[in-house]
């Protein structure tokens, strides 16, 4: 069985964490860019993940802060897949990916990040992205600067 193992994570998980929620603080910021946020809707958005298992992974996040897709409203629920459907397609046209994983980390047991505000990860995935960099060497080698790929998907949240 092969694993996408993303050793390059541990920065941000030996990191100081804070009391802040980003998922609750960068939408309200006047930053998009800065902030990696692709698209904004009514009760959800999409940001890139600065630790990301792959290139190009995104987040699609509710702007209710809550631990679990059962604690969320049947509207945020439908809206945030449906945010998932327009973010596939614009990965889809930006990048051309093989593949994708989609999935939500609920508890810190489930392997969750940022346990306290739930999320869906979408994880592009292209044949053969698994190589012996990340399992020999602990480095993954992403294909461009954050900044870039965000400036090639934004277009297609349009």
């Amino acid at each position: 069985m092969k694993q996408l193992w993303a050793p390059w994570r541990m920065t941000f998980i030996k990191s100081q964490k804070t009391d802040e929620c980003i998922f609750c603080v960068k939408p309200k910021e006047s930053k998009d860019l800065d902030n990696f946020i692709l698209f904004k809707n009514k009760r959800s958005f999409v940001m890139m993940n600065i630790y990301p298992y792959n290139h190009a992974h995104l987040l699609v996040c509710p702007y209710d802060h809550v631990n679990g897709l059962d604690l969320l409203s049947k509207e945020t629920a439908a809206e945030m897949m449906e945010t998932v459907q327009l973010s596939i397609s614009a990965l889809k046209q930006a990048f051309h990916p093989d593949g994708f994983n989609i999935g939500v980390n609920m508890g810190k047991a489930a392997g969750a990040g940022i346990e306290d505000h739930v999320h869906i990860h979408i994880v592009p995935r292209w044949t053969g992205d698994t190589n012996f960099m990340p399992l020999l060497a602990e480095v993954k080698a992403m294909p461009e600067h954050l900044e870039l790929t965000y400036r090639k998907i934004l277009p297609f949240f349009k």
